[in-house]
């Protein structure tokens, strides 16, 4: 917050404590699939100050009566009581100063009150900061310089304590001002932001579109080098987001990935092209964001894991995985562990896809993974491995296709020699949908293999 005395443009040598800035910090967050987020941060809440030849302007074209030494005294004490933390007896000598209103001009009673403002805002009475605020403006005449200041702090205020309507109320008398004073001026993207930000928390988010918009483009258009406050980028995808225009939230994190370097953006980046259906951009910025560190959470690694092995880069997912859960940012639960068997067995690494399968398995209240386990042990000729894999995944039961082990134990005994042990689990396997077929064409060859065995018996005897 300015120092109030500021605005008589007087050097009057006073504590700035009591100016100290304000800030409304109101917070936009919404989630998109798998991102999104954001914050709208306001800037300080404006503060009644205004110079030495605003004022002197003022009073040529409306008679603006001064400030008396004797009221500027009263408020001088008022404020060196708030500057050193005595807050009560700064209000006892407002209210001493109140006492004798009816001496007062309109330019001193206003001064009363905005000290007043300050003082209940310092003390986080924010209600009554805004009675004292509204009790400025109906004093008249005063400078319009500070009628506006104080209609921007109201409509802060009201921000701040979810009074939608007067935000744009006051908003829209600030600006009525202001058409007065320079007929020919933009409306301030401050001010359209602060509109904007109204309209989203009522759900209008057509209009707060239109508004944050213009905001934008007036700052990204100017010729004097400004920046567009991130946050005002913040709001507008969270605006476009709700519009459900997912083109324009991405560009919109284009502009933030470009002049914001935080690791959130270049993830929300790859959220929404994946949204758009554009993965391979997605891999490629997630790439970037893990080159710069900043995919560092477990679920982050998680998810760049799983671009990876959709993309056909299994050894990638699997090494990354296996990373995430030495540095402890992934548990080695059954998900996990799954997912890096899986990975390793793709990427033809069955070695090592083999053990952690096992301890997947081992956690699974299903026999799942321990049919996997066998179908990974027959892939290895493993015969041995994979009948005892797969009699351990028809104990443990909850099977999606109760043939698979059945169909595994018949291959594995055939290959051991034991042919009619492989025809009776093959038999078995006929008895599911999904093993049927397989196990027809196996049981046909397991048949014909045993018949000619033993007619090369019989000739040899």
């Amino acid at each position: 917050m300015a120092n109030p005395w500021q605005y008589l443009g007087w050097k009057c040598g006073l504590n700035s404590n009591l100016g100290a800035k304000m800030a409304i910090n109101k917070l936009i967050l919404k989630l998109a699939t798998p991102v999104l987020m954001t914050a709208v941060l306001l800037s300080g809440v404006q503060v009644n100050v205004a110079n030495a030849k605003e004022v002197e302007v003022e009073r040529k074209t409306k008679r603006v009566p001064t400030l008396r030494s004797k009221v500027y005294d009263q408020l001088s004490r008022a404020q060196g009581s708030a500057d050193a933390g005595n807050q009560a007896e700064a209000f006892n000598i407002l209210d001493n100063v109140k006492s004798k209103a009816s001496s007062m001009n309109s330019y001193e009673l206003a001064m009363m009150y905005n000290f007043y403002a300050f003082i209940h805002y310092e003390a986080e009475k924010y209600d009554q900061a805004i009675a004292a605020f509204e009790n400025v403006v109906q004093q008249q005449p005063i400078p319009e310089t500070f009628e506006q200041a104080t209609l921007f702090s109201l409509a802060q205020l009201h921000m701040m304590r979810g009074n939608y309507d007067k935000t744009i109320a006051k908003i829209e008398q600030w600006e009525v001002i202001q058409k007065g004073l320079h007929p020919s001026k933009d409306i301030p993207a401050k001010n359209l932001v602060l509109k904007a930000q109204a309209m989203y928390q009522k759900q209008d988010y057509a209009t707060a579109s239109e508004y944050i918009n213009a905001a934008v483009l007036q700052i990204e258009t100017n010729d004097l080098g400004f920046q567009v406050d991130e946050q005002w980028y913040v709001l507008q995808r969270a605006v476009y987001f709700e519009l459900k225009q997912p083109e324009n939230v991405k560009d919109v994190l284009l502009k933030l990935v470009k002049n914001f370097e935080a690791p959130k953006y270049w993830l929300q980046l790859a959220g929404m092209y994946a949204e758009l259906g554009q993965e391979e951009k997605q891999l490629a910025v997630m790439e970037i964001a893990a080159q710069k560190s900043f995919v560092a959470s477990g679920s982050d690694m998680f998810n760049l894991a799983q671009l990876y092995y959709y993309h056909q880069m299994p050894y990638k997912a699997a090494a990354l995985m296996e990373k995430a859960m030495h540095e402890g940012k992934l548990p080695e639960d059954e998900r996990n562990l799954t997912f890096l068997a899986q990975s390793w067995n793709l990427a033809k690494e069955t070695e090592k896809a083999i053990p952690v399968m096992l301890s997947a398995a081992k956690l699974s209240e299903t026999g799942e993974l321990y049919a996997q386990l066998g179908q990974m042990y027959l892939n290895m000729d493993n015969w041995e491995q994979a009948i005892a894999a797969s009699q351990q995944a028809i104990e443990k039961g909850g099977l999606r296709n109760g043939g698979t082990p059945h169909l595994v134990i018949g291959m594995s005994q055939f290959n051991v020699g034991e042919y009619n042990e492989a025809l009776n689990q093959l038999a078995k396997a006929q008895e599911y949908d999904g093993s049927r077929g397989m196990a027809k064409q196996w049981s046909k060859f397991v048949e014909g293999e045993r018949n000619q065995i033993a007619t090369y018996a019989s000739v040899g005897n």
